[in-house]
């Protein structure tokens, strides 16, 4: 993956809200909670308790409104060595995606697509769902429209789960962002609905959505490379099959049965929220290899 220097990194597409001391109470993670913790969502809460992490998202707290300051990570956004910085290489990924979507959107589903900012915060955050700390990893949050990162999970994804390819960053993001499409669609309340009238089949609902999510993020990583900034500068120089690998291998190890080994649990089908490595690999593999969406029907019939 080669990054072109030349891109403008558009820091309004994120809110940095890192430093602010905003939330971050030690809530056990609620399943079913009105976050979507997408890439690998409640279930890393519970590998990381049990390894010696943080706790979750509690979905029963009232949101809270707050918004960062972006003027520190605007100036180091436009430094000449922008793209060695950790928080300026994922605001342009952002870009990227949001970037694919404005287009694939209307021409794909005929609906214009709506931004989103993505949120990176430090050890808490207030948000639409509830209050949240980093323990529940990424998610987004359908109440406020928003994505939520401490980018901090990068290192727990590589040390504790193992994914240390570069590439497994942006596979995080267009997952969450996956989940914004589901949401202005209406797939995401659809599935709610579903839940609320089959309680039985909750787990298996949540499964579909989430591997749509990791389809959606396949079909973004096929057109990445077609995204621009808004001069018109290519984002990505290259995408190589190699960092496909490496985002392949990040869901690989971030399915249900993997996370459940490692966190010496028993694995059990219906207990899957997310999906088995199998069927992550395989959904994401099918948005790469079509570049398409539409295929991404993970809904219209068996898994």
């Amino acid at each position: 993956m080669e990054l072109n220097e030349n891109a403008r990194v558009d820091t309004g597409q994120v809110d940095d809200r890192r430093g602010s001391g905003g939330g971050g109470g030690m809530g056990i993670p609620i399943p079913g909670g009105g976050g979507r913790g997408g890439i690998v969502g409640l279930i890393i809460a519970v590998l990381v308790a049990l390894v010696g992490g943080g706790f979750g998202l509690n979905a029963m707290n009232g949101g809270g409104a707050e918004s960062g300051d972006n003027t520190s990570l605007t100036q180091k956004c436009s430094a000449d060595d922008a793209l060695k910085q950790l928080d300026c290489r994922n605001t342009l990924y952002v870009n990227s995606i949001q970037a694919y979507w404005r287009t694939a959107l209307p021409e794909r589903f005929g609906q214009q697509y709506q931004p989103s900012k993505t949120v990176f915060f430090s050890q808490g955050v207030n948000t639409g769902c509830g209050q949240a700390d980093s323990g529940v990893g990424p998610f987004y949050c359908p109440a406020d429209d928003l994505v939520y990162i401490d980018l901090t999970f990068y290192q727990t994804l590589a040390d504790q789960l193992g994914a240390e390819g570069e590439f497994a960053q942006p596979y995080v993001l267009a997952h969450e962002y996956g989940h914004h499409v589901q949401d202005l669609l209406g797939t995401e309340a659809q599935m709610r609905r579903q839940q609320q009238r089959d309680p039985d089949s909750a787990n298996a609902l949540s499964v579909k959505l989430e591997l749509q999510a990791d389809c959606y993020a396949g079909a973004w990583a096929k057109n990445a490379t077609g995204t621009a900034d808004e001069q018109g500068q290519k984002i990505f120089k290259s995408i190589t099959e190699q960092d496909i690998a490496q985002a392949i291998d990040t869901a690989e190890k971030i399915g249900d049965d993997a996370i459940s080994k490692r966190a010496n649990r028993p694995v059990n089908p219906d207990e899957f929220t997310h999906g088995s490595s199998e069927q992550r690999k395989q959904w994401f593999t099918k948005g790469y290899t079509t570049g398409d969406p539409k295929s991404c029907d993970t809904f219209g019939g068996s898994l």
